[in-house]
């Protein structure tokens, strides 16, 4: 067959392009990691290339899945779905290129699209359910899988299938499952329709397979090196499948008959009907790859791109398990070696080249060029030029540069910890942790010292605590990870009682003047309590001494149930102080078990529309401080779905100082989730933790809490696999590359789970 070239590049994502959308013969639609979809027509100069028509800007994070809806009376020139990381599903029509549906119902990431023949919507989402939606309202709603759902799929036949990360598939039937698929080992990424025979799915497991409609494995694909993200079909029977592993590859009757490489992963790739295959990059850049000659892109550009990819391999090219870019030069040679037969690499040009020492004649001599084979990372790294079993990366924290451990399985772990110390000039006082972190990472849990060895410093034995080394500390959690996991909560512990007193004195005098609301003001008794209640709350080392009466708890209900929406603020102020008192807690949760959950319905008044800043704020500090008294960790847990969906409905009216105590709540209830091992809300506060931690507009403060709470969900909590199909690893490389040290070291705390 007739060999793909590249024929057309497009420019214009500023970030990721994430997913496609063959729109007939009106163009192409495409979405990113930037937070648009942009639309793209044939050239009406040159039919071969492509312009752009439209940006399409709404959603508030980055967008996935796209589907097509055809011209019709009712979007003249067609309309577009789209579905994103803010949970929304939109309908765009293009001809206005408006929003004119939000479909507002996910409370995680949608990842599928597909649309029905009588016009219905259908979505898939990480929060495992698949929503049916009817002029803008889902009309069906269905837990179609108990972990997150990836791509949904519908044959023009009227078959549904469902891919999801416990990876399987699923034929539905309405809300009905008539049919489970199961075949591969990891998270079914992408399905599309393979006409006349059956569904392909593509997996994390790397490969590609065709199944019959009744759930027969027909045929698979293997070539990919790393996880699949697309797959697509064309009539002619070629295959089409995108991957981590950056190529682009094309299968005809189960073999792979071309492979093309790109800059960067393979988020999406289709097929047009005139059998070009456009593919969508994390470089930012929509492709389209021809057989047609005439369609080819001109010497000049493709030269171009050849030399782009040749700049992008070198600088990730290996040698020995190490970058060739990491390997000293040629000049390292002048360097005497130390013993005869050390080994030493180095970089000459585009290549490694080993040489080892010869003793007797004082001098390097050369092996040979060192090329990476499939075995290479069992083989070990290099260090300095060097051969290790292992090197391990340790940070010792304070702000110091990670240093790097080399290790041999045949060294002694002792001698190795002492003269890495000695070299790295760091306290001998950390012996014992260098050696049991270089034991459990090495694999040596039954490592027994030689009773020869002497400690070059005291001239005794080796001490080995309890007579074996311990491996509770092997993973060397406070040299590895800085900032993660979070344990214990965070809360909001100042107030200005002046203020809050004076406002509420205020307020109350305007109800007093007010002939119709006089009612609902407070007497000059229960006035006079509010300094006393203050009083007590002011006292914070008398905590354990003082206390707050039944009268107090009534009082604080009285004002936060009856007093109007405008006023509630520093009502609320006053009840997240309230709740930091041992008594205010108690009496809290005493009158919620009696029936009266004062709490939900103060939340609920603050966040209903028209929101209030103020309100939304001082709601959101309170609940924070909920979690300070472990009585009312059960409601917080009872609740937690309706608060984070909520509060994240509310985010235009964010002010920088809610953004922060967003975050704070999050980080809160990632904790709180890890200690109850609740997956399904660890899925939902990643999902909106990520959020914010891919928001370009966050301050410092708001985006360091929520990578916290990411990271310490992947370390303790139960949706490490959640997070990698969420693309943790592009967020954790962003926070690194941050001006601010606290997020750029929990960005490499995050990378380093990803592992």
């Amino acid at each position: 067959m007739a060999e793909y070239r590249l024929g057309v590049q497009l420019h214009g994502h500023a970030d990721d392009v994430r997913g496609i959308c063959v729109c007939g013969d009106a163009g192409i639609a495409t979405s990113s990691r930037d937070g648009t979809v942009k639309f793209w027509t044939r050239s009406p100069e040159k039919e071969s290339e492509y312009v752009l028509s439209k940006t399409l800007a709404g959603h508030s994070s980055f967008v996935g899945p796209l589907a097509w809806i055809p011209p019709s009376d009712r979007f003249s020139e067609g309309g577009i779905v789209s579905g994103g990381m803010d949970t929304f599903v939109f309908l765009w029509d293009l001809h206005k290129g408006e929003v004119v549906e939000r479909m507002k119902g996910h409370n995680s990431q949608v990842t599928g699209l597909a649309v029905d023949t009588n016009g219905d919507i259908i979505s898939s989402s990480m929060d495992c359910t698949v929503r049916r939606w009817r002029n803008g309202n889902a009309v069906e709603v269905w837990e179609a899988h108990k972990v997150a759902v990836q791509t949904v799929l519908k044959l023009p036949t009227g078959e549904l299938f469902t891919g999801s990360s416990d990876s399987t598939i699923k034929l539905w039937k309405g809300r009905t499952c008539i049919q489970t698929f199961s075949g591969h080992a990891d998270t079914v990424r992408c399905l599309a329709a393979m006409p006349g025979l059956g569904v392909l799915s593509a997996s994390h497991d790397s490969t590609i397979k065709l199944w019959a409609l009744t759930g027969q494995p027909l045929l698979e694909m293997i070539g990919h090196s790393s996880l699949v993200y697309s797959v697509d079909a064309h009539s002619s029977g070629l295959i089409a499948s995108g991957s981590e592993d950056r190529s682009l590859k094309i299968w005809k009757d189960g073999v792979c008959v071309q492979s093309i490489e790109h800059p960067g992963c393979i988020w999406d790739a289709k097929f047009l009907e005139n059998g070009d295959i456009v593919t969508a990059c994390s470089d930012g850049t929509v492709r389209i790859w021809t057989t047609d000659t005439n369609r080819f892109c001109s010497d000049e550009e493709l030269a171009a791109y050849k030399d782009l990819i040749s700049q992008y391999t070198l600088s990730r090219k290996t040698v020995g398990g190490l970058k060739l870019t990491d390997l000293p030069g040629v000049e390292a040679l002048q360097v005497p070696g130390n013993s005869d037969g050390q080994t030493l690499i180095v970089r000459e040009g585009d290549n490694g080249v080993a040489y080892s020492w010869n003793s007797a004649e004082f001098k390097w001599d050369k092996i040979g060029e060192v090329v990476d084979g499939p075995g290479d990372a069992a083989q070990g790294q290099v260090h300095d030029g060097v051969r290790y079993d292992f090197v391990f990366n340790v940070d010792i924290g304070d702000g110091e540069p990670i240093r790097k451990l080399p290790y041999n399985r045949s060294d002694d772990p002792y001698a190795v910890a002492d003269k890495w110390l000695l070299k790295e000039n760091l306290p001998l006082t950390y012996r014992q942790q260098v050696v049991e972190f270089i034991l459990q990472n090495s694999g040596q849990n039954n490592f027994v010292p030689d009773p020869s060895f002497r400690d070059p410093y005291t001239g005794g034995n080796a001490y080995v605590p309890g007579g074996q080394p311990s491996s509770s500390n092997g993973n060397a959690p406070k040299q590895i990870f800085k900032h993660i996991p979070k344990s214990g909560m965070l809360s909001f512990e100042t107030a200005q009682f002046d203020g809050i007193l004076k406002k509420v004195t205020e307020f109350n005098a305007a109800l007093l003047s007010d002939s119709e609301q006089k009612q609902l003001s407070l007497s000059e008794t229960e006035m006079s309590r509010l300094p006393a209640i203050v009083k007590v709350l002011k006292e914070t080392s008398f905590y354990h001494t003082s206390k707050l009466a039944d009268a107090d708890m009534a009082l604080l209900v009285k004002i936060l149930m009856s007093w109007p929406a405008k006023m509630m603020f520093p009502v609320i102020d006053f009840l997240r102080m309230f709740v930091l008192h041992p008594d205010g807690a108690a009496l809290l949760l005493k009158t919620i078990e009696t029936g009266n959950d004062v709490l939900m319905e103060t939340f609920r008044k603050a966040v209903a529309p028209p929101v209030q800043p103020a309100n939304l704020l001082t709601i959101l500090k309170a609940v924070t401080n909920l979690f300070d008294s472990s009585c009312l960790h059960q409601w917080l847990r009872i609740h937690c779905a309706e608060i984070i969906d909520s509060v994240t409905n509310c985010k235009s009216s964010f002010s920088k100082n809610a953004h922060l105590a967003y975050a704070t709540l999050l980080l809160n209830y990632a904790v709180l989730s890890i200690e109850s091992k609740d997956e399904q809300s660890q899925a939902q506060i990643l999902s909106a933790a990520l959020e914010i931690a891919e928001d370009e507009a966050q301050g410092f403060d708001s985006k360091y809490r929520a990578l916290v709470a990411i990271g310490s969900l992947m370390q303790k909590g139960l949706v490490k696999s959640l997070a990698l199909d969420l693309d943790v690893k592009s967020v954790a490389s962003s926070a690194k590359a941050s001006m601010d040290s606290k997020i750029a070291e929990v960005g490499a705390d995050i990378e380093l789970l990803t592992r």
